[in-house]
C-alpha cells in the first residue's frame, strides 16, 4: 500500500483558454512550471486526436523545459503511439477517446482489446515509458490490464464526482466502495494504482484516503478554481487537502 500519494496537474485546459483566441497566452509550459512550484508531483496532457487544447508543439515544449515528470495522456493510436516513440516520456496513459465527447466519458475497454493493446503497448515500454491504463472501477478491466503488461491502472472517478453534484449521495457512496474494492484488488495483482477524472476539492478527500492510491490526477477543476484563486493557490489547496485525507 501507498504511505505518500502524488499530484499529477492536468494542464490541458490552460491550453483550452488559449486556443480560444489563437496566439501564445496563457502558455502551458508557464502552467507546468507554476504546478512544480506549487508542490505538484508530475504534468499530465492529453494530446488529443483533433488537437482541441494540447498540440503537438506543446508536447516538444513540455519535454524540452520540464524538470517533472510528464504524463502523456493518448489514445490507442497508431499516429499517438509515433509521437510517444519519438518523445519517450516518463509515462502514457492509454484513455478512450471519441471526436463528439467534451471530456473522456469513461474507462478505456480492455477485456475486448486484450490482443492489439498487448502489440500496441509492448513498444512502448520497451523504450522505457511506463505505461498506464485509464479504466473503470471494474474487476475485468484490471484483470485485462494486467494482462496485458500495464504497469499502472488509473481508475476512473467520474461517476462518484458526477453523482456527488447531482445530489445522489447513496449512489455516490456506493461508487466510493466499488473504487476502494477496486483499488485493493489492482494492488493485489501488483499494479500501480492512480485514480482521477472530475475531482474538485469537495469529492478529493475520500479518494485521497484510499491506501493504496499512489497519485491523482486532477486538471479542469484546478485551472477552473485558478480563475479565482490563481493556479498556484489552487494547487497548493488541493496538496493540502490531499495530505489531510492521507494523514
Amino acid at each position: 500500500m501507498a504511505t505518500s500519494l502524488r499530484l499529477g496537474v492536468n494542464i490541458d485546459h490552460v491550453a483550452t483558454v488559449r486556443n480560444a483566441r489563437g496566439g501564445a497566452y496563457p502558455d502551458p509550459v508557464r502552467a507546468a512550471k507554476i504546478a512544480e512550484a506549487a508542490g505538484a508531483d508530475g504534468i499530465t496532457a492529453h494530446l488529443r486526436e483533433d488537437r482541441r487544447h494540447i498540440t503537438d508543439s506543446d508536447i516538444e515544449a513540455l519535454m524540452a523545459a520540464l524538470s517533472l515528470p510528464l504524463n502523456f495522456e493518448m489514445a490507442a493510436t497508431e499516429e499517438m503511439k509515433a509521437i510517444a516513440l519519438r518523445h519517450r516520456p516518463h509515462a502514457v496513459c492509454i484513455v478512450p477517446e471519441k471526436r463528439e465527447e467534451r471530456t473522456t466519458e469513461g474507462g478505456l475497454e480492455v477485456a475486448r482489446d486484450e490482443n492489439r493493446l498487448a502489440h500496441f503497448i509492448a513498444p512502448l515500454r520497451d523504450v522505457g515509458c511506463r505505461v498506464s491504463i485509464f479504466i473503470a472501477a471494474e474487476q475485468r478491466q484490471i484483470e485485462a490490464a494486467h494482462r496485458i503488461g500495464a504497469e499502472v491502472v488509473e481508475l476512473h472517478t467520474g461517476a462518484y464526482c458526477d453523482f456527488h453534484a447531482e445530489g445522489r449521495f447513496d449512489e455516490r457512496d456506493g461508487e466510493l466502495a466499488r473504487l476502494a474494492e477496486m483499488a485493493t484488488f489492482a494492488d493485489s495483482l501488483g499494479l500501480e494504482v492512480h485514480a482521477g477524472h472530475g475531482l474538485t476539492y469537495e469529492t478529493v478527500g475520500p479518494v485521497a484516503a484510499l491506501p493504496e492510491l499512489v497519485e491523482l490526477n486532477i486538471g479542469h477543476f484546478l485551472v477552473g478554481e485558478a480563475i479565482f484563486l490563481g493556479l498556484d493557490a489552487s494547487i497548493r489547496e488541493m496538496r493540502r487537502l490531499m495530505e489531510d485525507a492521507r494523514a
